[in-house]
């Protein structure tokens, strides 16, 4: 049970320890989810949370003197902010610190998908080379990529994709004046006229079965899907069904709808390649991310302004 002289921060699960709860330990009492009750639940001022909980008004209602939700990742779609708003409770996250790593890891992805590294890589360890050499494959020439989602991390895919010489094309809840590329304004339209889709977009409510099988289907037989963003944003069942018919060429998938269980008909496509939500999963940059963590929960709780409060937390106040 916390030392009631200090103030908490409840965990949600393990967020970084060697970072946040480390330097979080030395002003408060760390207290998991699991261990709150009545008598603790006066002690919490902040929450950190990496996703593996839901922070909703229920848990809030719970904290009366809850300050700030600090996320750890851009994504904070286990976060109701609209709730927190209502209640004065700042929600931040950690934009701008993972963004290159995440774009990198993008553009590896779409490479081992059209040109098929990891059926490659097999091919040599199962010893097929010894009997004749691997078939041609697709390629990432003469390709339009369209992305869906235009935010930092997108932008950084697409300054990347300019360097290999391929067109990049966007859609986006708005077109950007900022952002000098085509814009569709129907998903449906830019999906008919590409034959790679890169989704990084927000999880949530409002972005679930965003790519659903209309889309995949103009993506066509040669059509590749890249997803980096949340596994609930691409119909997974429909996208099955476009890659074992053929209707789509490719997927490459760091994400999925229920993490870490992925439905097993994928571990047998050869046209897939599946990664462990891997986007950010590097030393420096989840150091990073777990330092704006503890930077956000410093600041408001020493009554300074959060650092990168998400778009639901109105800041500066009125």
């Amino acid at each position: 049970m916390p030392d009631q002289a200090r103030p908490a921060v409840l965990l949600t699960g393990p967020v970084m320890e060697e970072v946040v709860e480390r330097q979080l330990s030395a002003r408060f009492d760390l207290l998991p989810l699991e261990a709150l009750s009545d008598a603790t639940a006066g002690a919490v001022r902040a929450i950190a949370t990496r996703g593996k909980g839901r922070v909703d008004e229920a848990l809030m209602a719970r904290l009366p003197n809850l300050k700030i939700v600090g996320n750890f990742g851009v994504g904070y779609d286990t976060v109701d902010a609209v709730a927190a708003a209502r209640r004065g409770v700042i929600v931040t996250n950690t934009p701008d610190v993972l963004n290159e790593e995440v774009a990198d890891l993008t553009l590896g992805l779409l490479l081992a998908t059209v040109r098929q590294i990891p059926q490659a890589d097999r091919f040599v360890r199962d010893g097929r080379w010894l009997k004749g050499a691997y078939p041609l494959g697709p390629t990432l020439r003469g390709r339009t990529v369209g992305i869906l989602g235009m935010g930092r991390i997108g932008k950084a895919i697409a300054r990347r994709l300019d360097a290999f010489g391929v067109p990049v094309v966007y859609h986006s809840r708005r077109q950007q004046p900022d952002v000098d590329r085509p814009y569709y304004a129907s998903l449906l339209d830019m999906a008919r006229d590409v034959s790679v889709l890169v989704v990084i977009v927000p999880g949530g409510a409002a972005t679930r079965h965003l790519v659903d099988a209309a889309v995949l289907a103009a993506l066509g037989p040669d059509g590749i899907l890249i997803n980096v963003a949340r596994g609930t944003v691409v119909d997974e069942a429909a996208l099955l069904a476009a890659l074992q018919s053929g209707t789509l060429l490719a997927a490459g998938l760091d994400v999925f709808a229920q993490e870490p269980h992925v439905p097993e008909a994928f571990f047998g496509l050869d046209n897939a390649v599946l990664l462990p939500h891997v986007g950010s999963s590097t030393h420096h940059t989840r150091a990073a991310m777990g330092q704006l963590v503890v930077d956000n929960i410093l600041a408001v709780l020493d009554g300074k302004d959060p650092l990168t409060p998400v778009a639901e937390t109105p800041w500066p106040k009125a």
